[in-house]
């Protein structure tokens, strides 16, 4: 992507498309930026951000006060950096007069929702002080609920916890009907329809009782705050625009709350791109930006970004070939700014160890004419496809890291030093208390429950812990552990010191429970300079949970030993992101499509599109390397065998006319593709002679 320019007005340094985007809209005669409903489709490497960015500037040097600006995008870190682009736009403009910029109101969907519901809790009958629970915690209390209700004594297989919040968060954000979802997205699960409603009651009357939320109730109750009058109009007034990124992975209850907002869309601008649309499995839909315009009287108004600034022609017109074949979507093509270059390569290898030999031998090649390992990048469509190639790049001593697996909040030890911190922020966050307490040695669930109660009984103090009687194993640390719990429960002016006690106190705790404890406190070193930058304990939890950092130990090996290393990422985690060289694995049907998802013809679709993705986070090397055949070894019963790959049933005739054929082999005396004699034999002229 090109830098921004140095600019003497905000829409400098756009091209035509980028300028209208950004300057959308009329002068109002009381100041400011009059405009209806935009929707801007920005290409794969059309410059998205940067329109988005002068957009906000264009609007505050118009005379749009930024604290009436809503700014929603899908992490914290976009809003960082499109808060940043648009202060050095603005500042540009101004010639350094004015002062710096700050836009109160950016941030993902869930941190501002988090916000509203706080400020508006009296009205909700919501507790302001309410926790949010993580993923894991959520689903540790469905699993409370369960075991409640007593499905571990049924005569039939009920589903596990983790399926049980998957279908509660899908009909939530889908807004469906269970019976609707059950019948769609989990069929062997719908026969449990009736125990299911009474099991995701159980749980919501568990969370009220305990002043929890969970990750999707955030939407859900400011959707739900929105459908009254007063307070829709009380939030909407507050804005005079609201903008939109990423508006292709919305689900409909996030459209539903910016409709709430603004049910003329006046002053509403999104930004997106239906061709990257891949999160369905989180419940997105791409209808949300395809029926956009015509949700409004007149239609919103759409600008189509197309001059890609990433990726050479050649890699474009494979894409542009594949993306174009597909169903419904907004008509683009889009063109380089970097030239042709090479045709992509379509690699045919014989299995899948000839498939890993191809990519470590092209990522060497590749870094010996000057391609770093960093500007190179292993995509593939689970987690688990990488598993035979991390084993060969550890064998051959190179470097890499992995994206894609575990996540920062699911590691042990992150749970365990935030679960000290959120049940001395809420004395009522039973899952915290269960699993603060089970870190001591001899304390299992049953003593767990029974502590746990005894804070009940005493109103929810933690300092009446002292007076529980704990097992002996425990007796040496528990009344450190009270102490540290009473500690945090008090009202201290500055939270921050209690981040580095509950360190301390977790140090010996650490080094008994885990053999890795040195790696693993590189985390937890990490997390309390984290904890440093915020005001408040609720704040720096809430935060956390909506939008965790990354681990060290997500990274795969020793992390950052080396000051280069290979990138291995699922498609997903690779989302806006470009690399130089791209390998894209298993490029054949059953992947590209799944198996799993070829019933239902919107899924075929979404295959395509995050086979699109893939291909268009390379700037001018693409590999898309299909195994003939793969080996299949979870059958006990009928010991390992192969199944055959057929050519991904998206790599069309067209799409196939802009790759190059190679054809990769391992059998070589040295493991390299061997060389053709030169001889040349008509077998078929000889054969006739048979018959």
């Amino acid at each position: 992507m090109p830098a921004d320019p140095v600019a003497t007005s905000p829409e400098d340094g756009l091209n035509p498309e980028q300028r209208t985007a950004a300057c959308y809209g009329d002068a109002a005669p009381e100041g400011g930026v009059s405009a209806g409903p935009l929707l801007v489709i920005a290409g794969a490497g059309t410059g998205k951000t940067m329109t988005l960015a002068h957009r906000v500037a264009h609007l505050i040097t118009a005379g749009v006060a930024a604290e009436r600006i809503l700014l929603m995008t899908f992490s914290r870190r976009a809003a960082r950096e499109m808060t940043e682009r648009a202060r050095r736009i603005v500042e540009q403009r101004r010639r350094g007069e004015g002062g710096a910029i700050r836009l109160p109101w950016s941030g993902t969907f869930h941190s501002v929702a988090s916000r509203i519901l706080r400020e508006y809790a009296p009205n909700l009958a919501l507790d302001p002080g309410f926790s949010v629970l993580d993923r894991g915690d959520a689903a540790d209390l469905m699993d409370v609920c369960r075991q409640e209700r007593g499905v571990e004594r049924l005569e039939r297989r009920f589903p596990r916890k983790d399926t049980c919040l998957s279908i509660y968060s899908r009909c939530v954000n889908a807004r469906a009907d269970l019976a609707e979802c059950l019948a769609d997205y989990f069929p062997w699960c719908a026969d449990w329809e009736p125990e299911l409603r009474a099991l995701f009651r159980a749980y919501a009357d568990a969370k009220r009782a305990a002043a929890l939320l969970d990750y999707d109730d955030l939407l859900l109750y400011w959707h739900e705050m929105i459908q009254v009058e007063p307070l829709a109009q009380a939030v909407g007034e507050r804005f005079d625009h609201i903008l939109v990124d990423e508006y292709q992975d919305t689900n409909r209850l996030q459209a539903g709350i910016l409709r709430g907002l603004r049910p003329d869309g006046r002053g509403v601008t999104v930004v997106g791109d239906d061709a990257q649309s891949i999160y369905a499995f989180r419940a997105a839909t791409v209808d949300n930006i395809l029926d956009f315009p015509g949700q409004y009287a007149p239609p919103a108004s759409v600008v189509t970004l197309q001059r890609n600034y990433r990726s050479t022609q050649a890699v474009l017109d494979a894409a542009n070939d594949l993306i174009a074949e597909g169903r419904r979507q907004y008509s683009k093509r889009l063109s380089a700014t970097r030239g042709r270059g090479e045709k992509p390569a379509y690699v045919t290898v014989e299995d899948d160890a000839a498939q890993v030999d191809y990519v470590v031998r092209s990522v060497l090649s590749a870094r010996e004419t000057g391609v770093r390992l960093m500007d190179q990048a292993v995509l593939f469509r689970n987690s688990h496809h990488s598993d035979r190639l991390e084993l060969e790049l550890t064998r051959r001593n190179i470097p890499f890291v992995k994206y894609g697996g575990l996540k920062f909040l699911e590691s042990a030890h992150v749970k365990d030093f935030l679960c000290v911190l959120r049940w001395g922020d809420n004395p009522r966050n039973r899952i915290a208390a269960f699993r603060c307490l089970q870190m001591l040695p001899g304390i299992g669930p049953g003593t767990a429950a029974r502590a746990f109660g005894f804070v009940e009984a005493a109103g929810g103090s933690l300092a009446a812990l002292g007076g529980f009687s704990p097992p002996p194993a425990a007796r040496d640390d528990w009344p450190g552990l009270v102490e540290l719990l009473a500690g945090l429960a008090a009202d201290e002016p500055d939270w921050r010191p209690q981040a580095g006690r509950v360190r301390a106190w977790y140090q010996p705790h650490l080094e008994r429970l885990y053999d890795t404890w040195a790696v693993r406190a590189g985390d937890l070193d990490a997390l309390e300079a984290i904890a440093g930058q915020y005001p408040t304990r609720q704040g720096f939890l809430t935060e956390l949970s909506l939008d965790p950092p990354q681990a060290t130990g997500d990274l795969s090996g020793p992390p950052l030993i080396d000051e280069d290393y290979l990138v291995l990422s699922t498609i997903h985690s690779a989302k806006g992101q470009e690399w130089e060289h791209v390998y894209v694995l298993n490029v054949a049907d059953g992947n590209f499509p799944s198996e799993f998802a070829t019933g239902r013809p919107e899924q075929v679709e979404e295959e395509r599109r995050l086979l699109y993705v893939a291909m268009t986070r390379a700037k001018s090397g693409l590999h898309l390397v299909a195994p003939l055949k793969y080996w299949v070894t979870q059958q006990p019963r009928l010991g390992a065998k192969h199944v055959y790959g057929a050519r991904s049933r998206f790599l069309s005739d067209a799409v196939m006319a802009r790759l190059a054929p190679v054809f990769h082999s391992t059998c070589g005396a040295d493991g390299a593709s061997g060389s053709r004699p030169s001889t040349v034999v008509d077998v078929g002229e000889r054969l006739k002679g048979l018959w």
